[in-house]
């Protein structure tokens, strides 16, 4: 019998590199929400890789950033005590942009954490030519002499995704499993929920909106005598002038964020949802440091 395996690694990169939905494609199912907008993730998010030579707990986190807001701030200190913790750090890049100087930086910064082992990843290879790749692969070796590996890979293809699982499990510790195989996160519930509802609400808004959008969830709870699940949430924005852009001519865009969400939170509770919408105002929570204690940051 070999020895199992099982640590932590989260994967680090410029917004927008696909580290979310790597994390969903490792996991099998979606822990972390994705969208096109830079700074989705806000929580470092717990994803669990169950593979026969051991378990990977993928620490999703926010994007590493030049911070605007007190939020921001908070993002990159959340990143930072991550880094700190975890047993192997992936640094991504995508193969269908040059490396430059925000990915230089975050693979220099890297050296802050001597702890972890360091492996590079070449992203969204299915999007590149084989070209790109292979200039993506050179670039991305000569950022630092200490990877333990370079490895290309698609999340939307899974294309090589058993080769990552395989190498970041041999970078492991030796150990037994730290959460139990049926686990895939150790998000509560209502932060799960909490997350779709702000998925479906960054879908289609544009500028600054999405770092004002922030979501909680007041209650779930299983009706009696049906199958339905009630869920009361609000969405929260720092402007009037938001709140109406959410609610949309007639309530049509909050009818249409609220059926968005109600199709991710449906397999999360295995039944069907009646959702309570509401949107609310925290003037530039983003800013404010007891609006954003309230709201979990």
């Amino acid at each position: 019998m070999t020895d199992t395996r099982s640590g932590f690694v989260t994967f680090v990169g410029r917004p927008n590199v696909g580290k979310s939905t790597l994390t969903n494609a490792l996991v099998g199912e979606k822990v972390a929400i994705t969208s096109d907008k830079p700074q989705t993730t806000r929580r470092a998010i717990r994803g669990i890789v169950n593979r026969p030579a051991g378990q990977l707990v993928v620490v999703d986190t926010p994007g590493i950033h030049r911070p605007r807001t007190l939020l921001g701030q908070r993002l990159n200190d959340l990143v930072e005590q991550v880094l700190g913790d975890v047993d192997v750090i992936a640094f991504c890049a995508p193969a269908t942009e040059k490396v430059g100087p925000g990915d230089r930086r975050i693979a220099e910064s890297l050296s802050g954490y001597p702890r972890a082992k360091k492996v590079a990843l070449v992203t969204k290879t299915d999007a590149a030519t084989r070209d790109q790749i292979t200039e993506r692969l050179i670039e991305v070796d000569a950022l630092r002499e200490d990877w333990a590996a370079v490895i290309p890979l698609s999340a939307v293809t899974n294309d090589q995704l058993d080769v990552l699982s395989d190498e970041l499990l041999a970078l492991m510790p030796v150990g037994p499993a730290l959460y139990d195989d049926d686990v895939v996160t150790d998000e509560a519930l209502d932060d799960r929920i909490a997350e779709i509802i702000r998925e479906a609400a960054l879908h289609g808004v544009r500028d600054e909106l999405p770092h004002s959008i922030a979501v909680t969830v007041d209650d779930v709870a299983k009706r009696e005598d049906s199958d339905l699940t009630d869920v009361w949430a609000n969405i929260v924005v720092e402007r009037d002038s938001q709140k109406a852009i959410i609610i949309g001519k007639k309530g049509s865009r909050l009818a249409d964020v609220g059926a968005r969400a109600r199709a991710g939170i449906e397999p999360l509770v295995g039944g069907r949802v009646y959702l309570s919408l509401h949107v609310r105002v925290a003037k530039e929570w983003q800013r404010d440091p007891k609006q954003l204690g309230r709201l979990g940051f």
